[in-house]
């Protein structure tokens, strides 16, 4: 099994000013920035505006850059609440994803058609995992339906399995469906799948740690840790524990999950590993 890590930005459109290239590792730089691994950079467009009399006249889509950077700022406060994790979306600068292994890549919402093309031609991607609800969607004015038209277009199968963001609960819930659509399309081996939620950094990544977990022979430190060192993220941790006991339990009178100690279920027996298999494979087509 490959293992090998990447980060790809498909580039911006050009600016009439042109082009700029800035290294992930600017001094003056946050570090609750998403950190991009060394050794790649960012594509970005310079924005222009003119000069008056009265000074800067501003460009025609500062109204709405200014509108996607209360977005992008009211989405990581909730994410540093509910997850509790230093990392930050930058929307503005389109599609970033990981590659994790060879046939598996996690990363952040397709904005446009444009980046299923790049995908599909850049990266081999066969199939699409979103994880995201309907106003996830709407919140971010992504248009849904012209991207699943290019996939369609593309021969790429685009599937769906919501689960609301930042809510553990609701990904302990959806883990083991999305987990079994995302083994189904590993198990096709006609490319490489790719997960994604909003940002790349809950949903997407607890959905890709659970397929290493069951279905990879690791236990779930392990998956965490090569994941995690791969993309800078910070998924439920007790989310994942939470949906492999749902499923390895197999006797109404177990010990309830809550009151079970924090490292309960971060590795399983054979026959639980075999257990939870079954059944998330059961789950396919639901």
């Amino acid at each position: 099994m490959g293992t090998i890590g990447s980060i790809g930005f498909p580039s911006a459109s050009k600016a009439a000013l042109g082009t700029q290239v800035l290294s992930n590792q600017r001094k003056h730089k946050s570090p609750y920035s998403f950190m991009v691994p060394p050794n790649y950079s960012v594509r970005l467009s310079q924005i222009c505006c003119k000069l008056s009399e009265s000074g800067i006249e501003e460009n025609p889509t500062s109204k709405r850059a200014s509108k996607s950077k209360d977005r992008m700022e009211e989405y990581n406060i909730a994410m540093k609440r509910m997850m509790r994790n230093p990392y930050e979306y930058h929307h503005d600068l389109g599609m970033n994803y990981t590659l994790i292994t060879d046939y598996l890549i996690v990363g952040s919402q397709p904005q446009k058609p444009e980046d299923v093309d790049h995908l599909k031609k850049e990266e081999g991607v066969a199939y699409i995992l979103n994880l995201q609800q309907d106003n996830d969607v709407e919140y971010w004015g992504i248009d849904l339906q012209s991207i699943i038209r290019k996939c369609r277009e593309l021969e790429i199968r685009h599937m769906r399995r919501p689960a609301k963001d930042f809510d553990p609960n609701s990904l302990r819930s959806e883990l083991p469906k999305a987990v079994s659509s995302l083994e189904w399309a590993i198990s096709e081996g006609k490319g490489r799948v790719y997960v994604h939620c909003t940002a790349g950094l809950g949903r997407a990544p607890a959905v890709a740690i659970a397929y290493l977990f069951w279905f990879c022979s690791m236990n779930l430190n392990a998956a965490y840790d090569m994941l995690t060192s791969k993309r800078p993220c910070g998924p439920n941790r007790k989310a994942i524990r939470g949906a492999t006991y749902d499923l390895a339990k197999n006797d109404p009178w177990k010990e309830p999950f809550e009151s079970l100690p924090e490292y309960a279920f971060e590795n399983i027996a054979d026959w639980e590993r075999n257990l939870i298999q079954n059944r998330v494979r059961s789950l396919r087509g639901t």
